[in-house]
């Protein structure tokens, strides 16, 4: 006797939610298979609805575009320890230039690409890019500025900010508007590391670590992406006498800004952490992590932090990833680019700019 073929309905929230689990590559192939599944990928709601899934279960990946052959190199960091290799390489190119570039941060999937003069917004899952119009003060001395990326939730929209330290001339990126507008009260008087141009998103604001010349300290530049307002954040912490010059930094440690150091010897990463983000002296040295192991030519600096406290390094060429434990014991060490780049983490994301169709 022949057997009825039967045929399984899935109810359509149901394969919403297993959708929202596939990485975006998936996604993109699956816009193939039929009308349906087209529209509801393209929709700028699953979009919304997947970034949040992805984010809120910290799915984060490592990607190292290379300064010389512009090649792309990117990893799952909860697979990493289980030997995931790199996925293949892409052929990522941007204008030729005698500069080099810059990754200035990611949000929302995207990246901020900088060589001067140019300035990307690139989402490195859906291949779509947008050039930014230069700003009108950016066009002479791009290390006399500091950059920075973010998103305003009350408006809606991504923010680039531009802001000279040297003129305090702050500008940021108007996307509705396709254009650059200037932000009043910006008179503070600053000394600024190159090393530190690339500012922090942290707490819906981005932060740069600076030399106050008023104060005669160290100060951190916040700068509100909401208020569109800027204040500072004195460093009276002398941080167990170490020097915040080019080999130290801000970062996010454990949910919480924190300030890493390398130590004058080259072989420990001090953490030091702000308890609490309204009282300004509450730093507090929570970790040391060894890194004697790294060849001496080479810079290091923390990248990430899950939530569980275990904490990703990177050499400054982007040749060597590091992870240890929340303990600052060491768990791992492997190669990653073949070739000097500059290496961020991102989140996957559909990702595209409102309004736009490029």
């Amino acid at each position: 006797m022949e057997k009825k073929k039967t045929s399984v309905h899935l109810p359509h929230d149901l394969i919403i939610l297993i959708l929202l689990r596939l990485p975006v590559k998936y996604l993109i192939r699956f816009k193939c298979v039929c009308k349906s599944w087209f529209s509801l990928v393209s929709d700028p709601r699953f979009a919304n609805s997947q970034f949040q899934f992805t984010t809120a279960t910290h799915t984060r990946r490592i990607i190292g575009l290379s300064s010389l052959s512009h090649e792309i190199r990117s990893i799952d960091v909860d697979a990493w320890l289980n030997d995931d290799l790199p996925s293949p390489n892409l052929n990522f190119l941007l204008p030729k230039s005698y500069f080099p570039f810059e990754i200035i941060g990611s949000c929302g999937g995207f990246l901020f690409l900088y060589r001067f003069p140019d300035i990307y917004l690139w989402n490195p899952s859906t291949g779509f890019k947008k050039q930014i119009p230069v700003s009108s003060f950016d066009s002479n001395k791009p290390y006399d500025n500091l950059y920075g990326f973010g998103y305003d939730q009350s408006r809606d929209e991504y923010v680039l900010v531009v802001f000279s330290h040297v003129s305090s001339h702050l500008e940021v990126f108007s996307f509705p508007d396709n254009t650059w507008k200037e932000i009043d009260g910006t008179n503070f008087d600053y000394a600024v590391d190159p090393s530190h141009i690339k500012g922090l998103l942290f707490n819906g604001a981005i932060h740069w670590l600076a030399w106050s010349r008023d104060l005669d300290l160290n100060v951190i530049i916040v700068f509100d992406l909401i208020k569109r307002k800027l204040i500072e954040i004195p460093l009276q912490n002398d941080f167990g006498g170490l020097t915040l010059d080019a080999d130290s930094g801000l970062w996010v440690f454990c949910e919480t800004l924190s300030i890493w150091i390398l130590t004058s010897d080259g072989e420990r990463i001090e953490i030091w952490v702000l308890k609490d983000y309204k009282v300004h002296s509450s730093w507090n040295k929570t970790l040391v992590l060894s890194v004697d192991f790294i060849p001496d030519n080479l810079n290091v600096s923390p990248m990430y932090s899950t939530k569980n406290g275990e904490i990703i390094i990177v050499t400054t060429d982007g040749s060597i990833l590091v992870k240890y434990n929340s303990k600052g014991q060491l768990l791992k060490h492997q190669s990653f680019c073949n070739s000097p780049s500059k290496v961020v983490m991102y989140t996957e994301s559909l990702l595209s700019l409102p309004g736009d169709n490029e």
